[in-house]
């Protein structure tokens, strides 16, 4: 099973699909708070609301959509989801012409976004299952992970350099274009929904799909409650469920806080911001390469637990940063092994998830997930918002970084070791 082995055309096409709306995405890096900081002159009690309110509403928002979203063909999902953030995010260089944009209009879209985003990433997975052999799933979320670092390495700088050349909304529409050409892309597979590249399919057909009695005729939350039913008692995935989410939770909930320490009181231009995250992303394609080999040589139990552990070591070293140029290569140092540790945990993560959820339910489990994730990032970021407006940003990010070295308590270490190292 070599790393650079053919997965078809069709996943060829949700591979292309997905690069161009990651590096959409990754140009228009932290372009909602760019904009409030630098355009609508917003505080940092403010930016840690907007991006609390639009991560909060629009996981609140997805909930009814994860489990109609099951029993249905994923690729008009997916599809209708690109062209909903391309339509709300155009929504903002128009305003911007019209000198009518605000904050309101910004949280309007973050909301309109967060909700395609979880419905997406939902819907995704369960396709992607589908699409690809059980054995090759690994290969397959190591070149989503690869992707995505590469994205994230060359957006900020560019998307950087173009706020300051072209203006604050060409990153937004750069974005809004490349979900549009995504949309296309997937519309462009092709093949009956549930048949692999290779094999037989895993999950009922379109027909099947619509015709199953337990199937929802319109968006009902209480569907999704199997999801997260699914995470809270299946042994071996309900720890890294608990760690996946504090971890992001309190990652992201310092990440507006930086965003003003550098922009504001330390002086940094923004392609200089882009710069500090866009360099270390090179440790997650170097870690997203190396994810694989090291879980073949070691198992997926002892890569969990060396990667998932190392990640929460380092982002305690941002609340060191300086201005100038040694403040600059302090975050670069500390997103590097962050990212790094990133790149080895989130293919083995994603690949076990699936490996770990009957076909019947990954859209279910993934959209609760995901809407866990957000809903928690949302209330963290927005009490982190707070406690930076008592304490100044610096304080409340080392707050996060010492909180973020005991989440490595919540991985499975003893009982589960089996059923997850069982798994290749």
């Amino acid at each position: 099973m070599s790393g650079g082995r053919s997965l078809g055309r069709r996943f060829a096409w949700l591979w292309a699909a997905y690069a161009v709306s990651s590096l959409g995405t990754w140009l228009a890096f932290d372009a909602f708070s760019l904009i409030a900081v630098v355009v609508l002159h917003a505080g940092t009690t403010e930016v840690s609301l907007l991006a609390a309110s639009g991560l909060a509403v629009g996981a609140a928002l997805a909930v009814p959509l994860g489990a109609w979203v099951e029993f249905r063909p994923k690729r008009p999902v997916l599809v209708a989801a690109d062209l909903i953030r391309c339509a709300a995010l155009l929504s903002l260089p128009v305003a911007f012409a019209l000198d009518a944009l605000g904050l309101g209009q910004l949280l309007l879209v973050s909301v309109a976004v967060a909700a395609a985003d979880i419905t997406f990433n939902a819907a995704s997975g369960a396709y992607l299952k589908s699409l690809v052999p059980a054995e090759d799933l690994l290969v397959a979320n190591g070149r989503f992970e690869a992707t995505m670092w590469t994205a994230t390495a060359l957006g900020p700088p560019l998307g950087g350099a173009a706020f300051g050349m072209l203006g604050p909304m060409a990153t937004v529409l750069a974005n809004a274009v490349s979900f549009l050409l995504s949309a296309l892309g997937i519309r462009a597979i092709g093949g009956k929904e549930g048949q692999q590249s290779r094999g037989e399919s895993q999950v009922p057909c379109k027909e099947q799909q619509q015709s199953r009695p337990d199937a929802p005729s319109g968006p009902r939350p209480r569907d999704l409650r199997a999801g997260w039913r699914h995470l809270l008692t299946q042994p071996a995935l309900r720890p890294l469920f608990l760690n996946t989410v504090l971890v992001n939770s309190l990652i992201m909930a310092s990440a507006p806080l930086l965003a003003v320490l550098m922009l504001g009181r330390l002086g940094f231009a923004p392609w200089q911001y882009g710069l500090a995250f866009a360099v270390p992303c090179l440790g997650g394609l170097l870690g997203s390469r190396l994810s694989r080999r090291l879980t073949v040589r070691h198992g997926r139990h002892r890569i969990l637990l060396a990667a998932g552990t190392l990640r929460a070591c380092w982002p305690l070293g941002l609340a060191f940063v300086g201005p100038g140029a040694p403040g600059l290569v302090l975050v670069m140092a500390v997103e590097f092994g962050l990212i790094t540790c990133a790149g080895v945990f989130n293919p083995v993560l994603a690949t076990t998830r699936l490996d770990l959820t009957p076909p019947d339910r990954v859209t279910r489990t993934l959209a609760a997930w995901s809407i866990s994730t957000k809903t928690a990032t949302a209330a963290t970021t927005a009490l982190w918002g707070w406690l930076a407006t008592l304490t100044g940003p610096r304080t409340a990010i080392a707050l996060a970084g010492a909180l973020l070295l005991a989440t490595p308590l919540l991985l499975p270490w003893h009982e589960h070791a089996r059923r997850v190292g069982a798994l290749r």
